[in-house]
């Protein structure tokens, strides 16, 4: 009686070929995220999302790799972005984050008018700006 093994039951696991594609670069086996193609007509190097399928004369890269990527004199880099990958934080978006952090600073204005303007402060005190006080003239 012959017994007939189907390739999966007689594959031997092994480490060496992954499933996810690395980067080109020599020495380096970090995980690729972008795809380098060039365009010899018009002197450019496209970087973009990791093509779908590993292509003939594209290169896979890794995030570092990809940051660090530059062009030979005279050649342009067009970067694609990617609408999955998290944007980098924007000038706005640290704008935004100060005014919040002015805000968190002033609690004292914001109950003050939550309650109706009545202000419990020093009487001597007649404005306030974060930490700083103006103080009235003990002459007046």
């Amino acid at each position: 009686m012959e017994s007939r093994r189907g390739p999966l039951k007689s594959a031997v696991p092994s480490n060496v070929v992954s499933p996810v594609r690395r980067c080109s670069r020599t020495a380096c086996g970090r995980p690729a995220v972008a795809t380098l193609t060039y365009v010899y007509a018009d002197s450019t190097a496209v970087l973009g999302p990791l093509a779908t399928y590993a292509e003939p004369h594209c290169y896979d890269l890794c995030a570092e790799h990809s940051e660090r990527l530059t062009a030979p004199r005279g050649w342009e880099v067009v970067r694609l972005l990617d609408g999955s990958a998290p944007a980098r934080p924007s000038g706005d978006d640290l704008e935004a984050l100060a005014n919040a952090v002015r805000e968190a600073a002033r609690p004292q204005e914001r109950a003050a008018e939550a309650g109706g303007g009545a202000r419990g402060a020093d009487p001597m005190e007649v404005a306030r700006r974060g930490h700083l006080r103006v103080l009235r003239s003990p002459d007046n």
